[in-house]
């Protein structure tokens, strides 16, 4: 899978570490944090402590400018933990500019990263050995741009934004690259039509008024999963990489098409897969997917 993005040095002011509490549906029957089970932990320590009390949250509500999802990569360990005690996040964020090639701001991102840890343990039964210490059971990396989102289409756009602190030069790779064969993996599979459309009704949406991102990441391991069973192989697995880029939001009433192809890496099993509208030539998302037994 592609390297996860390095988390860079910022001053203490962009960094915090707090608690979230884990949700019974987080942990897998066999004590590992499961990929879903991590954005509510970022979100509690670094939107709602950090950002919350920071100056630009000032900044944003003036402008009406909000920062969306535009990329996500979650990594899950092979640590065991229990939903008895919660998730540990130590965190930080950038602010970073994309330049164009006359070097004018084309848009400015808000990135962050988050270590989750938690006491190595299980919920029931026998304890693991070394029950107690602290292990790393994921990290997360969001990518969010700025955006005036409820503004005229012509006005979304935000390339100025009067924030404090530096801010570094980046580079987003595109959507696209993701459903490239990921370096020394091999293909099992052709390219694959799931058989379920992705449907979307009020359900999957949120307060931003489109599908919520994290719908995207559940419904690609449900293709997966399907995909593995009409391959004759074992569904006893659990997605240990995710990586989701987000071209273009999807509003409910809306569907997409989910295709995806399946590959073998170092032990494991994944695929690579898009989101696309109907007769559409580019996908709305891509996704990549890893998982372990």
């Amino acid at each position: 899978m592609r390297p996860f993005p390095p988390r860079p040095d910022v001053p203490a002011e962009q960094r915090e570490r707090g608690e979230a509490v884990l949700r019974y549906e987080d942990i897998s029957q066999d004590g590992r944090l499961c990929l879903l089970g991590m954005p509510h932990a970022y979100g509690e320590v670094l939107f709602r402590q950090l950002l919350a009390r920071h100056p630009m949250a000032e900044v944003m509500r003036r402008g009406g400018v909000v920062p969306i999802l535009t990329r996500l990569v979650m990594d899950g360990t092979r640590e065991v933990v229990s939903v008895n005690h919660p998730l540990v996040a130590e965190g930080a964020f950038e602010i970073a500019e994309e330049r164009g090639p006359s070097g004018d701001v084309e848009r400015i991102y808000l990135n962050l990263w988050a270590e989750l840890s938690a006491p190595r343990a299980r919920t029931f039964g026998p304890q693991p050995d070394g029950a107690g210490e602290p292990v790393v059971a994921g990290r997360v990396f969001a990518e969010h741009v700025f955006t005036r989102l409820f503004a005229a289409p012509d006005a979304r756009k935000v390339t100025a934004l009067e924030l404090p602190g530096a801010r570094r030069a980046y580079a987003p790779g595109p959507p696209d690259a993701l459903l490239a064969l990921p370096d020394g993996a091999a293909w099992i599979d052709d390219w694959h039509d799931d058989a379920c459309d992705a449907c979307f009704t009020l359900a999957h949406t949120d307060s931003n008024q489109h599908v919520n991102s994290l719908v995207y990441p559940r419904l690609f391991e449900e293709a997966f999963a399907r995909r593995l069973a009409a391959l004759s192989r074992s569904t006893r697995v659990l997605s240990r990489r995710v990586e989701v880029a987000y071209r273009r939001p999807t509003f409910a009433g809306e569907r997409l098409q989910v295709r995806l192809r399946a590959f073998e890496l170092a032990g494991g099993i994944g695929a690579v897969g898009s989101f696309t509208p109907p007769g559409g030539a580019r996908p709305s998302v891509c996704a990549a997917l890893l998982a372990e037994p």
